[in-house]
């Protein structure tokens, strides 16, 4: 069964304070995970946060590198590597209908403040719902996130 995509709509909560919660259940499924990220700064941001014992530490790594495939959590901008059923969208990242087809869940994180990343967003919404994906959209605009709408998987259109 291919992947359920959930849109995070950030307005009230901070990308830290989203990701790594989600990252954590994930994990605790048993699920590798990618985290695809355009912004080098951001991936170097995210590496360091998942390294701090006091809060967040989780084994991971930084595309590239020789043991890429073993990594439970993988950074990066380009091809899942390390088998993961879990695949993070953050900073304009994409994912393509036949890498979807092999995830349990994608979640594409987007900053409600930043208006392109927003319609950003909704064409992925299109574009991914057009594959068959289930999909459904959070936000957090009441401090709580709260599902808004979903829409159930189909046939892919022709």
């Amino acid at each position: 069964m291919p992947a359920t995509v959930m849109f995070y709509h950030l307005t009230q909560k901070g990308l830290d304070d989203t990701l790594l919660p989600i990252l954590t259940r994930a994990l605790g499924q048993g699920w590798r995970a990618m985290i695809r990220c355009t912004d080098p700064a951001l991936i170097q941001h995210l590496d360091a946060k998942l390294w701090l014992p006091e809060d967040s530490f989780m084994p991971h790594g930084i595309e590239g590198g020789p043991h890429d495939a073993q990594h439970p959590v993988l950074l990066g901008a380009g091809p899942i590597t390390n088998n993961a059923r879990g695949l993070f969208l953050l900073a304009g990242a994409q994912a393509q209908p036949a890498e979807a087809a092999t995830l349990d869940r994608i979640w594409l994180i987007f900053d409600g403040a930043d208006l392109a990343a927003v319609q950003a967003a909704r064409l992925e919404w299109t574009r991914m719902t057009a594959w068959g994906l289930a999909a459904q959209y959070w936000s957090d605009e009441t401090g709580a996130w709260v599902k808004k709408t979903e829409k159930s998987a189909a046939p892919p259109a022709a």
